[in-house]
């Protein structure tokens, strides 16, 4: 008797190989200066994303608000809110991302600090900090372009004012998402939109852009406006406005890399140094 033969369909077979992650961004409001009020409100967020994704982020600062007054409620990378994140990423197996502020050797930075299920942590640390409200004169800047290999797949992490400045975020070649989290006001929204977009074609990138929602303590407003957009600057995902949110999209791999090879501009891109 001849072995059984089972045809199998190629598109399931390109499917099957496929490599997909599955990203959520959560909109929230933040409590002014409150860690303990802002993770306890997470954690209610994460038991509906269980089991359904593979990433997390969330906005920058998220335990605080933007706030300009790191001395008393900054923390180390062993203290409560680092501790946390790997709890509840280990807990609910997803990555965790979003920036704390961190103190070390008397110096404070606004961290992207993002944690895996296996309890393995990395961080960057915000390049292009925000004169405008003396961030700069509180934080200190990193100087080290942050790129990540999770689950296939090469991540970016940024923070907020980063968009304005494209060389800084320049894709060569060298990673396939750009992860940003933000605190981004509703007077400059529509800066924050059309930047995103111009970021994912330029860098031909997936983005994942978290923003938060409501007045902070300075009395500034945000709307959020958090989106996911595919390398080609279309969009996949947008949160309502003014609105706490959950979205959620699926990237895709292989057809970034598709994408990359019928239309290669990178490859056209000029050469440069980050000093």
């Amino acid at each position: 008797m001849s072995a059984l033969k089972l045809s199998i369909p190629k598109v399931l077979l390109q499917k099957a190989n496929m490599e997909e992650i599955k990203i959520s961004l959560i909109q929230s409001d933040l409590v002014w200066e409150n860690p303990a009020e802002n993770m306890k409100k997470f954690e209610a967020k994460f038991s509906d994303l269980k089991g359904k994704t593979d990433i997390v982020l969330l906005p920058e600062m998220f335990t605080t608000g933007f706030s300009m007054n790191p001395r008393p409620i900054a923390e180390t990378m062993k203290g409560n809110t680092v501790a946390w994140i790997k709890k509840q990423s280990t807990e609910n197996n997803f990555a965790i991302g979003g920036s704390v502020i961190i103190t070390e050797n008397g110096k404070y930075f606004n961290r992207f600090v993002f944690a895996e299920p296996s309890g393995l942590i990395h961080y960057y640390d915000k390049h292009h900090l925000f004169s405008i409200t003396g961030e700069n004169n509180e934080y200190t800047p990193g100087n080290t372009r942050t790129i990540i290999k999770y689950k296939g797949f090469r991540f970016f992490l940024q923070i907020c004012y980063d968009l304005r400045f494209p060389v800084w975020m320049r894709n060569k070649n060298d990673y396939d998402v750009m992860l940003l989290v933000a605190n981004w006001p509703e007077r400059r929204n529509d800066a924050w939109k059309k930047l995103l977009y111009a970021r994912a074609m330029e860098n031909q990138c997936y983005i994942a852009a978290v923003n938060r929602v409501g007045n902070d303590g300075k009395n500034i407003f945000h709307t959020g406006d958090s989106m996911i957009l595919d390398y080609a600057g279309r969009e996949m995902a947008v949160a309502k406005p003014n609105a706490e949110e959950i979205l959620t999209c699926t990237f895709n791999l292989d057809l970034l890399k598709d994408s990359k090879e019928k239309f290669p501009a990178w490859k056209d891109a000029d050469d440069f140094e980050i000093k």
